[in-house]
Formats: C-alpha cells, sequence, structure tokens
C-alpha cells in the first residue's frame, strides 16, 4: 500500500503570517487613504460652498493691514491733523457703512448659491421661491421671469456702489472746502502789510491741506469699495446663472 506524504512548503508557511500583517497593512493604508480623500473633499467643499465669503474676507484683510501699517507710520494722525473740517472722518464712516451692506450681501449671496446646490423645497430660500413661481409656466413666461429675477438681484447690489461713488463725491466736496479755505484768508488789499502774509499763508496751507487730504482719503476708499462691489457683483452673476441653469433643469423635469 503506497502512501503519498505531502511536504509543506517552508518558505511558504513562514510567508503565512507576513502574507496577512502585510494585507492588514494595505487594509489599514486603503483607509487612511480614503479617509484622508473624504476630509479633504469636504474641506474643499466648504472652501467651495463659501468661496464668495473668504474673498472678501481675505481682500478686507489685506485692506485694514495696510490701514494698519498707515497708522503706524503716522500717515492717519497727519491726515487728521491736516484736516480741520473732519470731512475725511465723515468719508470714512461713510465707507464703513458701504462696507457693512456689502458684508451683508455677500453672506447672503453666498448662502443663496449654497440653497441651490443643495435645494430643498421645503426650505425658505430664493431657488425654492423661483421653482415655486416656475411651475406650469410656458417657456415665454419663464423668460419673463427670468428678466425679472435678473433685474431684482442686480439692484440689491447697486446700493454698494451708490456708496462708492458718494465717497468721490465728498472728497470733491472736502476738496472745494479746501479751497475755500485757503482763498478766504486771502486779502489783497493786505498783500503788502509783511505782518498780514503769515496768516494768509498759514490759512492758504491749511485750506489746500484739508483739500487734497480729503480727495485722497475719498479716492482711496472708493477704490477699496469698488473692489469689494466687484467680488459681490461675481458671486450675484454667479448666483443668476445657477438660478437660471437649476430653474431649466426643474421645468423640463
Amino acid at each position: 500500500m503506497a502512501f503519498t506524504t505531502t511536504t509543506a512548503n517552508p518558505g511558504h508557511a513562514a510567508r503565512g503570517p507576513e502574507d496577512a500583517v502585510e494585507a492588514t497593512r494595505e487594509q489599514s493604508g486603503e483607509e487612511q487613504l480614503a479617509w484622508l480623500t473624504a476630509r479633504t473633499d469636504q474641506a474643499r467643499d466648504v472652501s467651495y460652498r463659501y468661496l464668495l465669503t473668504f474673498r472678501f474676507v481675505l481682500i478686507n484683510l489685506i485692506g485694514f493691514a495696510l490701514l494698519g501699517a498707515a497708522y503706524v507710520q503716522g500717515l492717519l494722525g497727519m491726515v487728521l491733523a491736516a484736516d480741520q473740517t473732519y470731512l475725511s472722518v465723515l468719508i470714512f464712516m461713510v465707507f464703513l457703512g458701504g462696507l457693512a451692506i456689502c458684508a451683508r450681501k455677500i453672506w447672503q449671496t453666498s448662502r443663496e448659491l449654497n440653497y441651490v446646490r443643495d435645494f430643498d423645497p421645503l426650505s425658505a430660500s430664493r431657488a425654492a421661491e423661483y421653482i415655486a413661481r416656475l411651475r406650469g409656466r410656458s417657456g415665454d413666461s419663464r423668460g419673463i421671469l427670468a428678466s425679472s429675477l435678473r433685474l431684482k438681484l442686480t439692484q440689491r447690489v447697486a446700493v454698494v456702489r451708490h456708496v462708492a461713488g458718494s465717497l468721490v463725491i465728498l472728497g470733491l466736496i472736502g476738496t472745494v472746502i479746501g479751497f475755500i479755505i485757503a482763498l478766504s484768508g486771502v486779502k489783497p488789499d493786505q498783500a503788502a502789510d509783511v505782518t498780514a502774509i503769515s496768516p494768509m499763508i498759514s490759512t492758504l496751507i491749511s485750506g489746500m491741506s484739508t483739500a487734497l487730504y480729503t480727495t485722497l482719503v475719498g479716492s482711496v476708499l472708493n477704490i477699496w469699495l469698488m473692489i469689494n462691489y466687484h467680488v459681490l457683483t461675481g458671486g450675484t452673476v454667479k448666483l443668476i446663472t445657477a438660478l437660471f441653469e437649476f430653474g431649466e433643469e426643474h421645468a423640463r423635469a
């Protein structure tokens, strides 16, 4: 009677536990990679969802950092000391008001963009309102509704542009006031009097300082606010496009 003896492969037996450990490591590495990928996608989704707000915050952080540097260098104190009318302070307060309005509208636009991406018919949003108004309408009627929505959203951001324009106007008003102050001290009939020349020159310099500094403050703050306005306008255009595309897809479905 023949017996068949099966000899185990020593190398194979030795590699068995090592293969199991290696497989466990590979599985653990794949799980870690999947976890990191999920976290990266989540972070990217959050940053994309609030990209408009991030841009606004970044722009104004840079702006206020430059403003702080100007304060440290003593430039702001120079402006306040030279402007006896305090019109520069008024211009800055108007700028802060416009910036606050812009911040509120950018946050509102960012949230409405998120509502379009994560559409919920039960949530009170502009997307849900727009979809509800599209029901049962023909193509021409949907076009009229889309044009009305475009005008409404465009008009909503126009107030920021008006505030930015008012900064330049206030700066020009300061220029006129400065020239009035400068010329008010000039008295031609006393030009020959040596003692009267010094006060006239002092008044002239004070008026010119007011004129130049108010113009500078109004122009710089206008540029700053207009940069924020363009960010808001870009987000509004994206919102209008997203609403139109989503509305058409929903209407066809």
